[in-house]
């Protein structure tokens, strides 16, 4: 007698498509939750694939923007650069995952932006920072940290990497030099001056009072000239007090 088997028993799939990374996640996360929660092994299992097929198609992981075997990865030519410019000037800048494949560029979506918000745009501000930039980066950075994105967003015409290069290179060494920590913004005093200066007061404390150097210390002292009026005025009469 011939048993007779499913054939479609092994070869189910869920509606939902394939297992993604997201969903195995889960998986493992409700199973150790509910291990803790539920001592039936039958709840146990219901619970878990019911979460697991009410996840929608956005949880599951997402596809790569491009392959990596067709794109480009060396520097931009100038041909690549003209048809990046040329289609963003007319189309805009719209989805970069599907935007080389619109222009005709072998190229990734996140290499195109990079390329895009850093080289080529017609806004970008070059040459040297001035003095009223340079403020106004030091006073965010004391505010914001290093969150260059932000910091840029302040100044128009800077990218985030041209303001971190900028900071790192010049400001930082310029806040050192005056003497201000970069990271706190306060005063640097240096240990040897410090210790100099305890040494000092200390010997001083420890010596006996000379009542030489004490007026010679006093002399020595710029005092301030206050320009009184010492004459002595002649007693008044009994004779005016009377008329008064």
């Amino acid at each position: 007698m011939q048993s007779v088997t499913n054939p479609t028993a092994g070869s189910r799939k869920s509606s939902h498509g394939s297992w993604g990374q997201t969903q195995t996640l889960v998986y493992i996360y409700i199973l150790l939750v509910s291990l803790f929660i539920s001592p039936s092994l039958h709840l146990l299992w219901s619970v878990a694939f019911a979460c697991l097929n009410s996840l929608p198609l956005g949880l599951q992981m997402r596809k790569p923007c491009c392959e990596k075997k067709d794109t480009n990865k060396g520097a931009w030519s100038k041909l690549e650069d003209q048809k990046l410019t040329d289609y963003i000037l007319k189309h805009g800048e719209g989805c970069w995952r599907s935007l080389p494949q619109a222009a005709g560029l072998l190229r990734c979506g996140k290499s195109c932006r990079l390329r895009w918000v850093n080289y080529l745009r017609p806004d970008l501000k070059r040459g040297n920072f001035g003095e009223d930039e340079e403020d106004l980066i030091i006073k965010l950075h004391a505010l914001l940290g290093n969150r260059w994105s932000l910091i840029a967003g302040r100044l128009p015409g800077r990218t985030d990497n041209e303001v971190k290069n900028h900071w790192n290179i010049h400001l930082r060494k310029k806040l050192l030099m005056m003497g201000i920590d970069p990271n706190n913004r306060r005063s640097l005093l240096s240990p040897t001056l410090t210790k100099s200066n305890a040494s000092n007061d200390s010997s001083s404390a420890c010596q006996p009072f000379n009542p030489a150097t004490a007026s010679e210390t006093i002399s020595s002292t710029c005092l301030p000239d206050l320009n009184l009026d010492l004459t002595i005025a002649p007693p008044l009469s009994h004779q005016n007090l009377a008329l008064n």
